[in-house]
């Protein structure tokens, strides 16, 4: 019987930023998928990563949370090492660890430009860096054992700001649009090793710091997106698991914007502001 290619059995993955939102629901779903699975987390987060190490578990799957600050680079080189040691090689890479920045562009200062860049772009270069040569190990060792190998994958979480413009995202947005650039350079410089690269790019998607606002709730939510609710962490973990399953083998190089509909749709207002001249359909 042919294997399944959205089967996830078997395969040795590592999250990065898994204790909470969007890591911890791939974290998850890759874990139901049939992963063994690897979840970094920043202190804030270490709870929750523990938390998901603990269910992984349950559902058979061996799991390890391990602490790391990604904005340093021999955190990212030790985290992928204590990765491997823990699963025995690697298959797939989700660099999801990021923080956000809302603030008027000048009004930015210096520590937080390089916090935000050191975070979302220099954690993602180095951390994909030391995966690929255990990637490439692991590809061998598969290639010898049974003749085959779909090729490992790394998944870079972006965002929809690496697109669209979103007052006081200068900083963030600047991040998301690196890391996609990043991302497409690194897919063509690693086809030949049989390495694919993708980015996923989320629009909405409720995490627990949308609570932070008192004014939220998920009905208001739910009115932000086209689609007619907001997305939830474990749709990433659904988009994300196929990205790293052998069903996307021919897929790489992608930005991939998921988020109901949310960069398809014009920002135009419904009606003319005072001055305003109503844009005509061509």
């Amino acid at each position: 019987m042919t294997k399944n290619p959205y089967s996830l059995e078997g395969k040795l993955v590592l999250v990065t930023g898994a204790g909470t939102g969007i890591g911890k629901g791939i974290a998850l779903e890759v874990a139901r998928q049939g992963a063994d699975v690897v979840l970094s987390s920043y202190i804030d987060s270490t709870q929750g990563a523990l938390e998901a190490v603990e269910e992984i578990k349950g559902m058979g799957r061996r799991a390890i949370a391990i602490h790391a600050d990604l904005s340093k680079v021999e955190d990212c080189q030790k985290l992928v090492d204590e990765a491997v040691n823990f699963l025995g090689g690697l298959d797939g890479v989700v660099n999801n660890a990021g923080i956000t920045l809302t603030n008027d562009f000048l009004n930015v200062t210096e520590e937080q430009f390089n916090r935000l860049y050191a975070v979302n772009i220099r954690g993602q270069f180095f951390t994909s860096q030391r995966a690929v040569r255990y990637m490439l190990q692991h590809g061998e060792v598969r290639r010898q054992r049974d003749g085959s190998w779909a090729g490992g994958s790394i998944v870079n979480i972006s965002s929809v700001h690496g697109y669209v413009g979103c007052s006081g995202h200068s900083v963030y947005a600047g991040t998301k649009g690196a890391i996609n650039a990043f991302s497409r350079e690194l897919a063509v410089e690693l086809s030949s090793a049989h390495i694919r690269v993708n980015v996923l790019a989320p629009g909405s998607i409720e995490v627990q710091s949308y609570f932070s606002d008192p004014t939220y709730n998920r009905e208001l939510g739910n009115t932000l997106v086209p689609w007619g609710r907001i997305g939830l962490p474990q749709d990433c973990g659904y988009f994300a698991a196929y990205l790293l399953s052998d069903a996307a083998e021919f897929l790489t190089g992608q930005v991939l914007h998921f988020d109901g509909g949310l960069t398809a749709k014009m920002a135009l207002p419904i009606q003319p502001q005072a001055g305003e001249r109503q844009p005509q359909s061509s």
